[in-house]
């Protein structure tokens, strides 16, 4: 079974191609260029180096977020696409999963951060032993402070992965919170790919049509406009 993985929920951007848990191959780039500029051409050279077609990839994966509202857009769009042309089933995984995975191999509570901005971050907690995850919560946007008090009895170690966790260890009081090496730290296509292999074998699929975003909080033009509204500056 082979899956085209794509993430580009954050700042970096990947594609991957799995074929019954092995990973074929990966293209990653975290340079700051637009998503809609690297992610096709990525997926076109991976197809090529791979010498995969489109018609071999039995479903197709993406980070549905939470994330950047653009960038959740672009991957998402771009999957619809090659599902809908190709009438192949698509896997929708948290982008928190997916970062939380990547840490897999450690032993303790995975702290999955994505800074969203204003001293919140989009996160959940999973306790990994053996190689195997166990959701604690769900996905959600918390203040950095409340954060820190749910945690503060937690007697496990604690590991912080994601593109958040700089602004979150800056804001912790307590050392006992983990980054573990950099490789580790942001979410992977190839992640992604191994996460949609085991939840395609639990039939958790959906149809291009189905496929949508998760963003937790609204984007903040409508954030702002919705302020706007409740003070009285828009009749």
């Amino acid at each position: 079974m082979k899956i085209l993985a794509m993430d580009s929920s954050a700042v970096s951007a990947s594609v991957a191609i799995s074929n019954d848990t092995a990973i074929l191959g990966e293209f990653y780039t975290n340079t700051g260029l637009t998503h809609s500029q690297t992610l096709m051409p990525m997926c076109e050279a991976l197809l090529k180096n791979t010498q995969t077609s489109l018609d071999d990839i039995d479903a197709f994966a993406v980070c549905k977020g939470p994330g950047s509202f653009t960038g959740l857009r672009i991957g998402i769009a771009s999957v619809k696409g090659m599902a809908m042309a190709l009438d192949k089933p698509c896997v929708a995984v948290s982008t928190l999963e997916c970062i939380a995975y990547g840490g897999a191999n450690l032993d303790g509570i995975i702290c999955a951060v994505m800074d969203a901005r204003c001293n919140q971050v989009y996160n959940a907690l999973f306790r990994c032993k053996d190689g195997e995850l166990e959701r604690i919560c769900d996905d959600r946007a918390i203040a950095i402070s409340e954060l820190e008090q749910e945690l503060a009895d937690v007697n496990e170690k604690i590991y912080l992965l994601g593109d958040g966790v700089y602004i979150t260890k800056q804001n912790l009081s307590d050392d006992k919170y983990i980054l573990p090496s950099s490789n580790n730290v942001y979410q992977r296509a190839s992640s992604l790919a191994l996460l949609a292999e085991r939840k395609f074998k639990n039939n958790e699929i959906v149809s291009a049509e189905q496929l949508m975003p998760t963003y937790l909080r609204l984007p903040q033009a409508e954030r702002e406009l919705n302020n706007k509204k409740l003070n009285g500056g828009i009749k």
